[in-house]
């Protein structure tokens, strides 16, 4: 049988989300896997559809800033904790994030990932 256009499934790496508190944002390893290990990215938020979109870029890209940094413990995660950004997402997400939610993405083509925010659960 002619396999050309399959691909392996990996297992390993998981569904890819991330998670917002009040004291941050962490992206889990199964988004930094299916990125790549990117050293950049660009952060991109659509207020008015609720979606955020992590794209890889290179460090001179405007707007750039540091995501994966291999770990001599191995963590994949990846976490923000400008506050800054925790006010926005309190912001977009209406609360306070004392219990926080969990946002899944979307791998939409290379390099991009995209979250939606009205699919956005509590964490319990």
């Amino acid at each position: 049988m002619d396999l050309s256009g399959f691909a392996v499934f990996d297992f390993s790496e998981g569904i890819p989300y991330f998670s917002v508190t009040s004291n941050g944002v962490t992206f889990n390893r199964a988004v930094t896997l299916k990125l790549g290990t990117p050293a950049f990215v660009r952060l991109l938020i659509n207020e008015s559809t609720r979606q955020v979109a992590l794209q890889v870029c290179d460090e001179s890209t405007p707007k750039a800033v540091a995501f994966y940094k291999p770990k001599t413990n191995g963590v994949l995660s990846v976490r923000w904790n400008a506050q800054d950004l925790v006010a926005t997402f309190k912001r977009l997400m209406e609360s306070d994030l004392q219990h926080g939610f969990r946002v899944n993405g979307e791998l939409v083509e290379n390099g991009l990932m995209v979250f939606d925010l009205n699919t956005a659960k509590t964490l319990v």
